[in-house]
């Protein structure tokens, strides 16, 4: 009987840095579930062929020259981009943590970054999950532990509030479901009535809106 083969996740790079950028491509060419289909400059170059190239992920670093790497995610997603972005940065501050997010990135990874840390990345943000570097984590747990301010977030319901928590600590939907002993469905009506209430499109602007203070 033949064996299925599993199409390999494409992937784009967008990184000013000539040495990391061909560290990256090689990184993910070497991987057999990986296929690296561009590597760009600046945001400029991406803005032009990611959209017809259509990667399901995007690394992207944020000091890109010209247009920065938070502005290109913002408009890859006004393109109608679809792809999962992992930002891929040496920032660790938490403004820049959420502009990226809220402008649509799904994950943010520090660097220098291990091989293994960026492939298990990669395929996390493809599966639907939220990869973050520990430090960055605790730095979203954290401003998520502050008080908020009056606004939407105050809508939730305790069990909106409680989704919203796990999905900030990077679980999917149904590692979500397992933990509060709920249905795969009811998480998904729940994250729809958070966004609804929220006004926002993604998981990634969702908690960068009920976060940021």
């Amino acid at each position: 009987m033949p064996v299925t083969e599993t199409m390999p996740i494409t992937v784009a790079i967008v990184e000013d840095d000539p040495g990391l950028r061909t560290s990256l491509a090689a990184i993910l060419q070497r991987a057999p579930d990986c296929r690296c289909v561009g590597a760009y400059p600046d945001a400029e170059g991406a803005l032009r062929e990611l959209p017809r190239l259509a990667p399901r992920v995007v690394l992207m670093d944020i000091n890109l020259p010209g247009t920065n790497g938070v502005e290109c995610v913002r408009r890859l997603q006004d393109l109608g981009f679809t792809g999962q972005i992992l930002m891929l940065t040496v920032h660790e501050d938490t403004e820049f943590i959420f502009e990226s997010l809220a402008a649509g990135a799904s994950g943010y990874l520090l660097k220098p970054v291990r091989a293994s840390e960026l492939l298990a990345a990669v395929k996390n943000v493809y599966a639907g999950g939220a990869p973050m570097t520990s430090s960055i984590a605790r730095k979203v747990v954290q401003s998520f532990k502050q008080p908020k301010p009056a606004g939407p977030a105050e809508e939730l319901s305790p069990r909106e509030q409680d989704v919203l928590q796990y999905l900030v600590k990077g679980f999917s939907y149904k590692e979500t479901a397992d933990q509060l002993g709920i249905s795969y469905s009811t998480v998904h009506t729940h994250i729809e009535h958070i966004y609804h209430k929220l006004h926002v499109r993604s998981r990634a602007q969702a908690v960068a809106k009920y976060l940021r203070v």
